[in-house]
């Protein structure tokens, strides 16, 4: 599908990955609806962008602002579902408050937008939808149960509903970034990725989405070969990986982590 010319929305685009995706798409000749929590950002990013692009607030763990969201954006050609809440931490350290926001809007807001959205794109024979989930959508890691459950659903839901739109002209991507070092989690915490693995930057997670859009392609894991090849080892050797995912020094990251984000929950 061609970007140029078509409306988008993109979710949780005041920062991070969600702003590199809106300013790419942008740059490709889209007309953008660029929504998230905090309206401040969301103007200025438009304000940077100039025309064809502008903001809906929208908190994504509200059915209302949910509803209101899919009215507004209704006649989108494309829409890029990346808004995200980290999760981070054992699931007994979560207050069910957190656990709940977390489902709303990793899992429950995809699929309700996508449930809203995708008969217009039906009835017009074309569209495309992308969903940004993460390599935890095909791996694990201590102290990301919670968030682990979030992107593996909204993986196993892309596929299957690839599988139900094929013969309606709409398109589904699922984008899996690893390590991004420029830009979100590790940016904003100061903590370093963990050694060895290497990182990926936000721009190359903006390409794989306009791949993904362009080319029609079903699945695009944005890691280095490192990281790719511990997810494949998952998926054949899960007792054997799980001793390298279960190091003191795993526990360690991923309570750093934790602490870091806790405010985000």
């Amino acid at each position: 599908m061609n970007i140029e010319g078509r409306t988008v929305l993109v979710t949780g685009a005041s920062g991070g990955i969600g702003r590199v995706i809106a300013r790419t798409l942008h740059g490709r000749g889209a007309s953008l609806i660029v929504t998230a929590r905090r309206r401040e950002l969301l103007d200025e990013l438009c304000k940077e962008l100039g025309d064809r692009a502008e903001s809906f607030a929208a908190d994504l763990t509200s059915k209302d602002d949910i509803a209101g969201l899919a009215e507004r954006a209704g006649e989108a050609d494309i829409v890029v579902l990346n808004a995200s809440l980290p999760a981070s931490g054992r699931l007994e350290e979560l207050t069910p408050d957190e656990i709940d926001r977390s489902l709303e809007a990793n899992l429950r807001a995809p699929i309700q937008l996508t449930r809203a959205l995708v008969p217009r794109m039906i009835e017009r024979g074309e569209g495309h939808i992308v969903f940004v989930s993460s390599l935890l959508g095909k791996m694990t890691r201590p102290g990301s149960s919670v968030y682990c459950a979030t992107k593996f659903g909204l993986r196993g839901f892309a596929l299957a509903l690839s599988d139900d739109l094929h013969q309606n002209g709409v398109g589904v991507t699922t984008v899996l970034p690893g390590f991004i070092g420029d830009v979100g989690m590790f940016a904003e915490t100061g903590i370093s990725p963990p050694g060895g693995f290497g990182t990926s930057t936000g721009q190359e997670v903006a390409e794989a989405v306009v791949r993904g859009i362009e080319k029609g392609e079903p699945e695009i894991v944005v890691a280095p070969r490192k990281l790719r090849m511990g997810a494949f080892l998952l998926s054949v050797a899960p007792k054997r990986m799980a001793k390298v995912r279960r190091r003191p020094e795993s526990y360690e990251y991923a309570e750093a982590i934790a602490k870091q984000q806790a405010s985000k929950r």
